[in-house]
């Protein structure tokens, strides 16, 4: 089967339990930057820093594939998704980003002044500070889902604004 299937020339895109959407939704936005921040941690990833920040990463990107079928389903569709036991983003997944966040601080990780992405000359560091900012993009697209009337869980809403943060860190970590 071909993934060039033409169901997307009318505008609209699938979503969990055969529902349609319009790609122009406030849905498909927040998923779209959730994706770009996928791709945007891979290319960190790939950078190849140091090995712990690469298996951090590995997480996030682990707990984003779950959070990305949250989002996919539309909040009727909620107790399918759980029934059908799909990943999704647990208060263990927030817990586990602040808690590696707080480790990392423990090192003595501190703001200093603001980030000058890719003015080390690291990779990894750049990669790291770009997935921060689309982190930020992602978190302010599920806030306007939520806000529009369409419930985005609190451990989601939550997610974004913890990992941006861990992600500043771990890029300043990166330096070393």
């Amino acid at each position: 089967m071909s993934i060039i299937s033409g169901r997307g020339d009318q505008g609209e895109t699938d979503l969990m339990f055969s529902k349609r959407i319009a790609k122009t939704s406030l849905r498909v936005e927040a998923l779209g930057s959730v994706d770009e921040l996928n791709a945007a941690l891979g290319l960190a990833r790939a950078a190849e820093g140091h090995a712990d920040i690469v298996t951090i990463i590995d997480g996030i990107q682990s707990r984003l594939v779950g959070l990305m079928g949250q989002l996919a389903t539309l909040p009727e569709d909620e107790p399918k998704y759980l029934e059908k036991k799909y990943a999704y983003l647990s208060p263990e997944d927030l817990e586990w980003v602040t808690t590696t966040a707080h480790e990392y601080e423990k090192r003595g990780v501190r703001f200093t002044s603001w980030a000058r992405p890719g003015a080390e000359g690291s990779l990894a560091r750049a990669g790291l500070d770009y997935s921060r900012s689309v982190a930020r993009r992602a978190e302010r697209a599920v806030l306007v889902l939520h806000e529009s009337g369409q419930p985005v869980p609190e451990v989601v809403r939550l997610f974004f604004n913890r990992l941006s943060d861990l992600l500043w860190i771990l890029a300043r970590v990166e330096e070393t």
